[in-house]
């Protein structure tokens, strides 16, 4: 039986079934004089044993796998079926908590319902292309609660991207459903958290309170971000950071900016200088030093030419050059 004939009967297009062909899944036994596919009975039984295992849910990988696999178990395939089957009814059961939030927002007409359905089910499509372009229109038009039910949820860096920037331009006041995943079990729920707050405009109460939690990714997220504004609560935490290496470029930056609101009564070069001069670890004390160019004082210049006259050559040669960096400047 030729493709044709085999597409009218199944159901499949020839189009498809070429597909099938070009993977493996189900080759003709024959071929014509002319050249063109011939297909024996046992391949059409294999094409409708695919299609039906296509029904339950199952990728073209996975069919293969079962059809040709004899170690595979179809008690493990069912499990994993099962398995999927739950994370669709969990992502339902997100969807129906977000439209419960639609309607405490007291949508005036259907238009706006409409719209707001449309929103959130795009929020939700499989493509993280599709996520994205949903989340940079969503500003002003999803509930701040479901853009951040969607942010903690998701895995695309882009997508993560569009959904931070889309929070950032609601009711930055409302953002419980964030403060909350920071207890999440989950550290990466903790961190999409932390690190959306670290960008939303305000959160100054819950970050001082994320730099006592006990992830040390989501108090160095808050420590960075509450630098940034200048607030000396984090000055401690960052001076940790440098000390153990744990993103101590962004901050040392941190710690510039917290000193540079505060230049005549800065501590912040004392304390970097106090490091770089224990007789300790090496590396320690190269960050310490590297961390005093960033500050932008008095204090920090009278620090690093205390340290040009260091016992260690590579000490006193890194702040010989950060000086001359900022005679130069």
């Amino acid at each position: 039986m030729r493709i044709g004939e085999v597409a009218t009967r199944s159901g499949v297009s020839a189009r498809m079934l070429r597909h099938y062909d070009s993977l493996g899944l189900v080759r003709p036994s024959g071929r014509s004089f002319g050249g063109y596919r011939e297909y024996s009975e046992h391949d059409i039984r294999r094409i409708f044993h695919v299609e039906s295992l296509r029904s339950l849910g199952l990728s073209l990988k996975e069919i293969r796998r079962a059809l040709d696999d004899p170690s595979f178990a179809p008690d493990r395939l069912v499990a994993d079926m099962i398995a999927r089957s739950r994370e669709r009814i969990r992502r339902e059961t997100e969807l129906l908590e977000r439209l419960r939030q639609v309607a405490a927002t007291g949508p005036t007409d259907w238009e706006q319902v409409l719209d707001v359905v449309g929103l959130l089910s795009r929020l939700d499509d499989v493509t993280p292309a599709a996520r994205q372009h949903a989340a940079l229109t969503s500003a002003g038009r999803a509930p701040t609660d479901a853009l951040a039910e969607a942010l903690l949820r998701e895995e695309s860096t882009n997508v993560a991207g569009a959904l931070r920037w889309a929070l950032a331009q609601g009711d930055s006041r409302d953002v419980a459903r964030l403060v909350a995943a920071l207890d999440s079990p989950e550290p990466v729920i903790r961190r999409r958290a932390a690190e959306a707050l670290a960008e939303l405009p305000g959160q100054a109460s819950a970050l001082r309170r994320a730099l006592d939690h006990d992830d040390g990714a989501v108090r160095a997220l808050a420590a960075v971000a509450l630098g940034r504004r200048g607030d000396a609560t984090a000055t401690p935490q960052l001076l940790r950071m440098v000390r153990d290496g744990e993103k101590d470029v962004d901050a040392a930056e941190s710690l510039g900016v917290i000193a540079a609101a505060d230049p005549g009564g800065e501590t912040v070069s004392a304390e970097l200088a106090t490091i770089a001069r224990d007789p300790g670890d090496y590396a320690v004390r190269q960050r310490a030093v590297q961390a005093l160019a960033e500050i932008p004082t008095a204090g920090a210049e009278v620090a690093l030419r205390a340290l040009t006259g260091d016992v260690d050559a590579r000490i006193a040669g890194t702040a010989a050059f950060i000086l001359q960096q900022r005679d130069e400047r």
